[in-house]
Order: structure tokens, then C-alpha cells, then sequence
């Protein structure tokens, strides 16, 4: 049996560049690719200048606060001025984060205050099948 031959990478740090940490690192090999190392994603609170509270999703909540706040967000916030990002909280992955706006954006301003506060968890809002 002669001499292996040497093991090809599959991917040069070329390849990654330009991406995200936690993709680089999955192509670097140093993390399994599973659902656990997905990019984070956030459902988030901003307050508007006439006391109303709008909720969304984002993987980059400032960034996504900086296209609310130039006028490129969603619609309600072009034509309600965003103040500030009053509370963001991480979930797993999108699915996760869609399920949550969904049920969130269906809270009364005073319900989502004290989500903000503190005075609720976000899990106490969701349907016990999602937070079991």
C-alpha cells in the first residue's frame, strides 16, 4: 500500500468570504450543519410616534430598524414614524419567529407593554402546543 494521498478541502476560506460567521464556520467544517447553528432570528417590538407598537420579524433587528425608520420598511411603519426598538426576543429559526409574531401582533397594546416590562414571558402569549 503506497502513501495516501493528500485530503482535498472542500471548501478555501475563499469561498466563505462574504458571508456570515456562523455559515463560514459551517463551511469551515468546524460546526456541524444542523438546524441548531441556523442563523438566529428575532420577533421585535418598535414604539411609534403615536404611542402604537408595531411587531416583526428580522435576523438583524438594527438593521431591519434602520429600513423601518428610512421609510424602506413595511408599510405601517412609513406611515407611522418608528421611534425605538422597545424589546427584541431570539427564537430558534423563521418558522419559530413567524408563529410567535403571529400570535404577539394579536395582543392588546397594554398586553404587549408588559410583554416589553417583563411582566409577561413571550411563551405565556404562545398556544401550549408552541411552548411545550
Amino acid at each position: 500500500m503506497g502513501a495516501s494521498a493528500p485530503r482535498k478541502r472542500l471548501f478555501s476560506r475563499k469561498s466563505s468570504e462574504g458571508v456570515g460567521a456562523a455559515a463560514s464556520a459551517i463551511m469551515r467544517g468546524t460546526q456541524p450543519a444542523s438546524p441548531k447553528n441556523a442563523i438566529p432570528w428575532f420577533l421585535y417590538l418598535i414604539e411609534c410616534d403615536d404611542g402604537s407598537l408595531y411587531t416583526g420579524i428580522a435576523t438583524d433587528v438594527e438593521a431591519r430598524f434602520t429600513a423601518h425608520a428610512s421609510g424602506k420598511g413595511a408599510r405601517y411603519t412609513r406611515a407611522r414614524k418608528p421611534l425605538r426598538v422597545m424589546a427584541s426576543f431570539e427564537l430558534a429559526g423563521r418558522s419559530e419567529a413567524s408563529r410567535a409574531e403571529y400570535w404577539v401582533k394579536r395582543l392588546t397594546v397594554q398586553q404587549k407593554r408588559a410583554l416589553i416590562a417583563g411582566e409577561r414571558t413571550l411563551e405565556s402569549v404562545l398556544p401550549c402546543a408552541e411552548n411545550g
